[in-house]
């Protein structure tokens, strides 16, 4: 395994939680991070990505203001910041890793990413 989703668990509508990526393979700062999730019966979708630099982010819609990507490229981590947590940001969260630059719009295409933790289960009961 390449990465290593870690954080997740049961939090009330409205609570918090961060995950973390840590890889011990990877050299994070060479890769463009994303967070991606998956809900019971539902495809893929995506959360935030960050580019290599980390300077500039880029959360999805639905999370925007909510949500914070960030990373530290001296821990080899990612970090995903989730406030104010609603029903339906229950999923399985994915963390991946693109070796290649990709464009902003096509940030979301989980086929631009490489490589891929194993997720970690964020369930927000009401």
């Amino acid at each position: 395994v390449q990465l290593q989703a870690s954080g997740g668990g049961l939090v009330q509508a409205g609570g918090f939680l961060r995950l973390s990526c840590a890889s011990s393979r990877l050299t994070f700062s060479r890769y463009t991070m994303g967070w991606f999730r998956q809900a019971p019966g539902k495809e893929r979708e995506f959360v935030a990505a960050i580019k290599r630099g980390g300077g500039t982010t880029y959360p999805a819609g639905s999370v925007k203001g909510r949500f914070t990507i960030s990373r530290d490229n001296a821990k080899n981590t990612v970090y995903l910041q989730m406030n104010s947590l609603k029903p339906e940001d229950t999923a399985v969260y994915y963390c991946a890793a693109a070796s290649r630059p990709i464009i902003v719009s096509v940030l979301a295409d989980d086929s631009k990413y490489d490589y891929w933790g194993q997720g970690t289960l964020v369930t927000v009961s009401s």
